[in-house]
């Protein structure tokens, strides 16, 4: 009797079954669910408690979005603007900075939790019933590709898989014709460190984002043959996929198990899926005009973000666990980002990004929560880092890693909840603190995993998405 485990790769069960199914078949059989739910893409455990959440979506603001100016209200600041105040910058000592730059944007109160908002997010406002604050995220760092590189895999320094790979790695997928982690840039370009964003780090290769851009005219790299390879037939591609699967074999037979060539087999089979899987997706023919506007693709300015949007939805309706959605890119410095030296002023740069993405975010949420996915998704939108109190410039906010913050929604998350706050002048978090961490230990527990549990060994050590930090936020839990 043949014995499947954990630890049998499918090209050892190639050798093992010999000629016995075709390889077609026995591709087949391989990608069925197992007795324990779990298909090939099957992850490393079972779920240590009963799981909340089924799919993440991860909304990331590119450039250290000002707190100041969005969801941090401090009437101190209001009142004091223009006034200096001396704030310990670096290094311990006392330094001055500019003046107090209270915000030009006007603040209200919003839905039964009382939730501060500037008018710069009236859409967002409309949602803070359902979103759940961390008012008091700090890191220890305010340079943007560590910053960012620490907010996606709880390290500074590159090389440490994101958290949509550690969710992989867990879990497994739930499609058969998706990836498990779709990383969805921000059509103006790519973030800070690139495609290094959504790593795999050490962990398998396959556990890598695939990355879907559907402003352009190749949504995935390479899936389809360019227009002018007329010599790439089905019959063809045929042809060479049976080719390339021998050559594998044989290269296989020869070397001990590597785990590369693994991935990359299974990366050409997920590709040949994709390309009947992935035009569906980006088809949005059977959005309703309703959707739509909801969304915001009824204007030029916020459409880009809202078809990622909508996408991202609709991947996650599709079995995909983990979509990373970028707002901002690193491509041209401090523009086209929520990098706002100069000027948080309406008209500024600040305002185009709230713009673009107020209604979108908004939508995804409503959207979510009017089909019933809300309950099964954890959407939470975070930035590297928050901005300084005082002025920059004359209207600018320079960069500020003492406090920023961050919010999470669905999949378990008790709405209308807050969670830490900053001091008087959100200069620094002041209360119940709470970093990258905390928040993924949270979610890796809305999935059902514990994450002082799920670790991975690496050069001798045993390495965890939280490292040796982290803690569950029960309170902004439902119990």
């Amino acid at each position: 009797m043949l014995s499947i485990t954990d630890s049998t790769s499918r090209r050892e069960l190639f050798r093992r079954v010999g000629g016995g199914f075709g390889s077609l078949a026995l591709s087949w059989l391989l990608q069925q669910p197992t007795e324990a739910g779990q298909g090939d893409g099957a992850g490393a455990l079972a779920s240590h408690h009963p799981p909340r959440a089924k799919a993440a979506i991860q909304l990331f603001m590119l450039g250290g979005a000002s707190q100041c100016d969005t969801f941090d209200y401090k009437p101190e600041l209001q009142k004091r603007h223009g006034q200096q105040v001396n704030f310990k910058v670096t290094g311990g000592t006392q330094a001055s900075a500019g003046p107090l730059l209270g915000s030009p944007w006007q603040w209200r109160q919003h839905g039964d939790s009382g939730r501060w908002v500037t008018n710069a997010l009236p859409h967002l406002a409309g949602c803070v019933d359902d979103m759940a604050f961390l008012m008091g995220m700090h890191a220890p760092i305010s340079e943007h590709s560590a910053g960012q590189t620490m907010q996606t895999s709880g390290f500074v320094v590159p090389g440490f898989p994101s958290v949509g790979a550690w969710v992989s790695f867990a879990l497994g997928s739930e499609s058969q014709n998706l990836p498990t982690y779709v990383a969805l840039p921000d059509p103006v370009g790519l973030p800070w460190t690139g495609k290094a964003a959504w790593t795999n780090g050490f962990l398998p290769a396959k556990h890598q984002g695939t990355m879907l851009n559907p402003s352009v005219t190749n949504p995935v790299p390479d899936l389809f043959a360019p227009k002018t390879a007329t010599f790439v037939t089905p019959a063809a591609e045929r042809a060479g996929l049976s080719l390339l699967n021998q050559l594998n074999r044989k290269h296989e037979q020869s070397t001990a198990f590597d785990g590369r060539l693994e991935a990359r087999i299974q990366s050409y089979e997920l590709a040949a899926r994709m390309q009947m899987a992935v035009p569906e997706v980006l088809d949005l023919k059977d959005e309703t005009e309703a959707t739509r506007k909801l969304y915001g693709f009824d204007n030029a300015a916020t459409e880009p973000i809202a078809r990622n949007c909508l996408i991202a939805r609709r991947l996650v309706e599709r079995g995909v666990r983990f979509v990373q959605l970028w707002v901002g890119s690193g491509l041209n410095g401090a523009s086209g980002n929520w990098d706002n030296h100069g000027d948080i002023r309406a008209g500024s740069d600040f305002e185009r990004m709230c713009v673009r993405s107020d209604k979108p975010i908004a939508g995804l949420l409503t959207d979510l929560k009017q089909r019933g996915l809300l309950d099964e998704t954890v959407v939470f939108w975070t930035t590297e880092f928050g901005r300084t109190p005082y002025s920059q410039g004359s209207n600018g906010r320079d960069h500020n890693g003492n406090t920023f913050v961050s919010w999470m929604a669905g999949g378990g998350v008790k709405g209308g909840t807050t969670y830490g706050a900053s001091d008087e002048f959100s200069y620094a978090a002041a209360e119940n603190k709470t970093m990258c961490y905390d928040q993924h230990a949270t979610l890796l527990h809305l999935f059902g995993v514990d994450f002082n549990r799920l670790s991975f060994r690496h050069n001798g050590a045993d390495r965890r998405l939280t490292d040796v930090h982290g803690r569950v936020i029960r309170e902004i839990l439902n119990t």
